[in-house]
């Protein structure tokens, strides 16, 4: 058979003509079995010669041989030039007597080979940029044409496939190299951005985290209602399927039962609603205490149900908020202690050993208040729960030592500890030399004085009774009170706020002395009047209620510039960490639990069991987040979703910085000892 040359696609370049080699280029043709040869005809060279616009005559593209070859060979033409990967063809109006196979690529209004790219943004707005054709091998350009008869340019592969028009623009970034904790988020080549990635870097700081609604999750949707009080089960029940259905809506439940049944706590529903779920429950964790198998957890849907058992009592833990079993059963310890504080363990033994069907709920009346206000506490999010630290109020170390100072000059003998607390936030702290004060403890006296405002509600003074777990569980220390307002308004501090929607008090100073002696209420508040004296004379009184007023800084205070939202830090030797302001960007209910959501799940993730990872960066829809964990601190930080992931490192290198440079600022180191 013959084999003749395709000219066809010789057509597409006006520049290419069509003509006969020379003589020494081999001859293409096929000898039939009379020795003439039929593999071309005159009629191809003549189509081809009127393709090529008959400029020239054309040569004719067959040739007679005969065994002898005495007559002229045909000559092959030579191969149209193989055209770039770079180049985008134009296609021109096919001649009407011809008829040739349909090109793949459509019409297009580019003029070179350039890429031509269109990014939306999140507001809106569209804007186009051009990159110049310096493309690899392996990236192709070819058009797709799109569905509204506009064409946009596409990539393709090595195998062919185009990229997925929503794939992000950082998944062109180099590879993360793991040879150290943040230095491989500081890799060079991260720096290099592209044109596209340099426009939509204009757009960054437009968009925050959780600015859009995730209409795939919506589990915290109803959040706003989480603390809204349910209706009493009337005694004709006629209410009850409207209340039974306000109490499965709610995100987070907390149940405390004795180990005989008895219900003793439920922070949503009354006992009318509860009992029978109560019962369920005592059967169920009883069932596995009798297999000496005890029940920790387990998940119904979506929801996470922990258990934890303290002696005679049960507590449980009832989540659809996404928080991991250590971090939930962490509060219900915290539960616990808010109980012991109150009955003492010691006392809680001797009532369930005489009578195990005790009902806890005389012995605790009136606490309810204390257990509801640490329980929303944790379901709104706390970063002192969620890191089991503590919060210092930033002022300068010098004026830190002075307060220090001023509190060991005033000391009595009685007292024990004294600490002085401004808006939620450790102030100062003298303690004796061979003791410290435990994070738990201090989160049951400040969720005592800042949130339940049940203290607050009984005066300026107050003397209470109080067992700090943390310190010795088996007996009670003696607590002095006494509150000062760090603003000069006509308010009335008596106001007893609501357990459901109070916030800590950043208004508020408070001055606490603990002792070990029942009998030394005068002598602890006459060193509170020395105290306050001293404290107004050398001018610490309003450099505390300045920094109180200041309020905690914005991340972009800390860092100019930096597109981190929000951070938290923690000092493992100091037990303490620092955050910048919630506002603007999480100043509402739902945006602070989606943030505190996030700072869960990054530290459920370094502090699984049997995790080795130091850094972590995590990527959803609506924020980009990096957690970054060390013998020395814990760091986590959120930043919105257009954020790269080379800010996000850079800035949370600078405020690493940051911290070392101000850490006797923001953090209390040693604090005064006597």
């Amino acid at each position: 058979m013959g084999t003749s040359p395709d000219f066809s696609s010789a057509s597409t370049h006006s520049h290419d003509r069509v003509y006969a080699a020379d003589d020494t280029t081999p001859t293409v043709q096929a000898t039939s079995k009379n020795g003439t040869s039929d593999s071309m005809t005159g009629n191809r060279g003549k189509d081809a010669s009127k393709r090529a616009g008959d400029t020239r005559p054309a040569t004719s593209s067959s040739a007679v041989t005969t065994g002898d070859h005495d007559e002229e060979e045909e000559q092959r033409p030579p191969l149209p030039p193989r055209p770039s990967l770079l180049q985008v063809d134009l296609p021109r109006a096919p001649s009407a007597s011809t008829i040739r196979p349909a090109l793949q690529a459509q019409p297009t209004t580019a003029i070179s080979s350039v890429d031509i790219q269109t990014l939306s943004f999140p507001d809106g707005t569209r804007g186009t940029f051009s990159t110049p054709a310096s493309r690899t091998v392996s990236e192709a350009v070819s058009i797709s044409a799109t569905s509204g008869g506009q064409s946009t340019p596409s990539r393709k592969g090595r195998n062919g496939s185009d990229f997925d028009d929503a794939t992000s623009l950082m998944s062109y970034a180099p590879t993360l190299r793991a040879n150290g904790d943040l230095a491989s988020l500081l890799d060079e080549g991260l720096s290099s951005q592209s044109p596209a990635w340099k426009l939509l870097s204009t757009q960054a700081e437009t968009v925050n985290p959780f600015e859009k609604v995730d209409y795939e999750d919506l589990s915290l949707v109803d959040f706003d209602h989480e603390f809204d009080e349910i209706e009493a089960v009337d005694q004709r029940r006629g209410n009850e399927e409207e209340v039974l259905l306000q109490w499965k809506s709610k995100l987070k439940h907390y149940l405390i039962l004795s180990s005989a049944g008895k219900p003793i706590y439920s922070r949503h529903g009354d006992q009318n609603l509860i009992n029978g779920y109560i019962g369920i429950i005592q059967t169920i964790i009883s069932f596995f205490q009798g297999s000496k198998d005890p029940l920790m957890g387990f998940t119904a849907g979506k929801t996470r149900f922990v258990v934890s058992t303290d002696g005679p009592l049960y507590f449980v833990a009832i989540s659809r908020i996404g928080e991991s079993d250590a971090q939930l059963r962490s509060q219900l310890e915290a539960l616990y202690m808010q109980i012991l504080s109150t009955l003492t363990l010691p006392t809680l033994t001797h009532l369930f050993t005489n009578r195990p069907n005790t009902d806890l709920r005389r012995p605790l009346e009136g606490t309810e208040t204390l257990l509801s206000s640490l329980a929303d506490t944790f379901t709104k999010g706390s970063p002192s729960a969620l890191l089991s630290a503590l919060e210092c109020l930033k002022i300068r170390k010098s004026q830190r030592h002075v307060i220090n100072n001023t509190l060991l000059k005033a000391r009595t003998e009685k007292l024990l500890y004294g600490l002085i607390v401004a808006g939620g936030r450790l102030v100062s702290v003298v303690r004796p030399k061979r003791h410290s004060l435990h994070p738990s403890d201090l989160q049951l006296i400040f969720n005592m004085l800042f949130e339940a405002g049940s203290v607050k509600a009984g005066g300026g003074e107050n003397w209470i009774p109080v067992c700090l777990p943390g310190f010795n569980n088996r007996g009670y220390l003696y607590m002095y009170v006494s509150f000062l307002s760090a603003l000069d308004d006509g308010g009335n501090p008596d106001e007893r706020p609501s357990t459901a929607h109070s916030t800590s008090r950043e208004d508020e100073i408070a001055i606490l002395l603990i002792s070990a002696d029942k009998e030394s209420f005068f002598e602890l508040k006459q060193m509170r009047d020395d105290l306050v004296k001293q404290l107004e004379k050398n001018g610490s009184m309003e450099i505390i209620k300045t920094a109180v007023r200041q309020g905690r800084p914005s991340a972009t205070d800390i860092v100019p510039g930096t597109q981190l939202k929000h951070f938290l830090y923690k000092s493992r030797a100091n037990v303490q960490f620092t955050m910048p302001s919630f506002s603007p960007h999480f100043s509402n209910l739902l945006a602070r639990r989606r943030l505190m959501t996030l700072y869960h799940n990054l530290h459920a993730s370094t502090h699984a069991k049997h995790s080795h990872l130091k850094v972590l960066h995590c990527v959803s829809r609506d924020s980009i987040s990096l957690a970054w964990t060390t013998p020395v601190f814990e760091f986590y930080c959120v930043a919105g979703p257009n954020a790269s992931r080379a800010s996000l490192a850079q800035g949370a290198n600078k405020v690493i910085q940051w911290v070392k440079r101000e850490e006797e600022r923001v953090f209390i180191i040693g604090g005064a000892v006597f």
